[in-house]
């Protein structure tokens, strides 16, 4: 199935899971011990992230084909333009059909570590719209089936973005060139999503538009996390996670509550669906998912 198709009836909310691929092979080796554990939560998709500068970028692919033909379950792989041409773009998305893989979320990508701004790569792109074009247009030329295309949104605007209008005005443009839903950045105050929303609606945006929630595990790593994507910490979680300190494992107890009381929240107001970035773990999504069904 592609993305739209999970969201024409609005009977039920979608639920959707999203991984990243490791960076060594004890990693590797973790991800595959978790995936059934995963898969056994029944998630309607797994979408993989994406390594930039090729540091990760086979991997992606690899861990997608497994869990669409090794597992049976719908996958997605996300695409970007960092360090990319748009020869070895065509040549990534050949490879994502051969695999049987009809999803993609297509982002421009930050930039690679130690660089603070993106970097126009030789014959490349510089915008996510710009990188939605190139796959309809490959779609077109290829004769094939079109793509289920998601697309990034920013409830508290993107960190690079000169203002919440132009960020919305940026959204539009992706939509436009054919993004079929919109899967936001992690956030949690539910306030902000639904500013979100209503702000999208005005400028005329009608794509599905998912929240996506990170559960906290640890207190560095979430601190790391937002000040790197600009999302922001309410003040009450924050004293929580600031009393837990370096304490993971009461860290991961505030995290797993406020993540089932967010979704819980966002379910009772009619979000279509949800998208967790689960972080290569299962013993916290198992909970939060047993507590939402």
């Amino acid at each position: 199935m592609r993305f739209q198709e999970y969201f024409k009836d609005g009977i039920k909310p979608t639920i959707s899971f999203e991984i990243f691929p490791p960076k060594t092979e004890q990693g590797m080796e973790n991800l595959l011990e978790i995936m059934p554990e995963l898969i056994a939560l029944r998630p309607d998709f797994i979408t993989v992230t994406y390594g930039a500068m090729g540091a990760t970028r086979a991997r992606t692919l690899e861990i997608a084909s497994l869990i669409k033909n090794g597992y049976g379950m719908e996958t997605a792989c996300h695409l970007t333009c960092v360090g990319a041409s748009r020869r070895e773009l065509d040549d990534i998305l050949s490879r994502i059909v051969d695999s049987g893989i009809r999803n993609i979320v297509a982002l421009r990508g930050d930039p690679p570590k130690g660089e603070e701004t993106f970097v126009l790569p030789p014959d490349g792109y510089s915008y996510g719209n710009q990188l939605v074009e190139h796959i309809r247009a490959f779609e077109r030329r290829k004769g094939q089936e079109p793509f289920g295309i998601a697309v990034a949104g920013y409830p508290e605007k993107h960190i690079e973005a000169p203002s919440i209008e132009a960020d919305i005005a940026t959204l539009k443009l992706k939509v436009d060139a054919g993004g079929d839903i919109i899967i936001s950045q992690l956030f949690f105050d539910n306030s902000l999503f639904f500013r979100f929303v209503e702000r999208a609606r005005a400028v005329g945006i009608t794509a599905p538009i998912i929240p996506g929630l990170m559960p906290i595990l640890s207190t560095r790593q979430i601190k790391r996390i937002t000040s790197m994507c600009g999302s922001n910490i309410p003040q009450t979680l924050q004293q929580e996670l600031d009393i837990a300190g370096d304490d993971d494992a009461k860290a991961s107890e505030i995290g797993i509550r406020q993540c089932i009381r967010q979704a819980r929240d966002l379910l009772v107001r009619g979000v279509p669906g949800l998208h967790f970035y689960v972080l290569n773990k299962s013993t916290h999504m198992r909970r939060i998912m047993e507590a939402l069904r």
